[in-house]
């Protein structure tokens, strides 16, 4: 089991906090005795999406046995500082645990803390006896937490499919890609058919800020070359919160079987709420190909694509 140094003033940031979700807020002084696993989350990641059936699973498993789960939610984009964007994720993805907002990264910094996902798992003095960055180490965690809880029994039994399946990390081409000019990556002035592996375009009017692009007449489209089994984006809709339709291609066709949670085999979807979309899960044998999404209506902001 890793370690750190005891360091109590992490949990006491909990201290401050005064929006809590699942729970009546919990403080450093009601926690102690307890082995808390603080997971630094926000919605739209697919980073922890995929690990959330997991955390999900230890807090079911060990709640009763003097083991508490925080969901510390601290956001990346300007939308998951909404509360009720928040609040309605959470019950969407059956967050069950108690969930911390973590707006102004108090808690963060508290552990100094610069991922998403990150867990951090302390002892019942309130020392940091463990930690990871990232996506896996499944195992070693649980282990970890049985270590502390002072049990020795098998790990817990979890199906993490559809839009939690691990990355097909063999067959991963793309990297994670920002939209907006402050992160942006290798975008192409050209057409959706002519772009090389990893470039990506706008096709239309948008408007592209530090974070993200926002579309701005009706027919706009946005196209990336990759190579991977999945592709995501992260969309919000107008700030109307009127739903948007929209169509999306693999090399100028519809997806057909290769369609991803957000859409059908015709292509077709709806933006309904601010949130990650997966728009392509390839079934077949994984090669490059280009993707390309049109909207219906102007007003909606991309930013992010992810890959899987």
């Amino acid at each position: 089991m890793s370690s750190t140094a005891p360091d109590h003033s992490a949990l006491s940031a909990l201290d401050g906090a005064s929006v809590w979700l699942n729970t009546e807020p919990l403080t450093s002084a009601g926690l102690h005795g307890s082995v808390v696993l603080v997971d630094f989350w926000t919605y739209s990641c697919i980073n922890w999406l995929r690990t959330l059936p997991y955390v999900r699973a230890w807090h079911e498993r060990y709640r009763d046995r003097g083991f508490v789960l925080i969901g510390a939610h601290a956001p990346e984009f300007g939308f998951e500082h909404d509360l009720e964007n928040v609040r309605r994720a959470t019950g969407e993805l059956d967050v069950g645990y108690p969930v911390v907002i973590d707006n102004d990264f108090t808690i963060w910094r508290s552990f100094d803390n610069h991922y998403w996902p990150a867990v951090y798992l302390l002892d019942g003095d309130g020392s940091v006896r463990f930690h990871h960055f990232g996506e896996e180490a499944y195992e070693e965690t649980e282990r970890a937490i049985q270590q502390l809880l002072g049990l020795d029994e098998e790990l817990v039994q979890v199906d993490a499919g559809g839009l939690a399946e691990a990355a097909d990390w063999g067959a991963l081409r793309s990297p994670e890609t920002y939209v907006g000019h402050a992160r942006g990556g290798s975008r192409s002035d050209g057409r959706a058919d002519g772009l090389a592996l990893n470039q990506w375009a706008l096709g239309g009017e948008w408007s592209v800020g530090g974070e993200s692009a926002e579309l701005d007449a009706a027919g706009g489209s946005i196209a990336y070359r990759f190579e991977g089994r999945d592709l995501n984006l992260v969309l919000t809709p107008p700030a109307s919160g009127a739903q948007v339709g929209f169509t999306v291609l693999l090399d100028g066709q519809p997806p057909g079987d290769d369609h991803g949670l957000d859409t059908d085999a015709s292509g077709a979807g709806t933006l309904s709420e601010p949130r990650m979309y997966q728009l392509v899960r390839q079934r077949g044998a994984i090669r490059a190909r280009t993707f390309e999404m049109t909207f219906l209506e102007p007003g909606v902001r991309a930013y992010v694509f992810t890959f899987g």
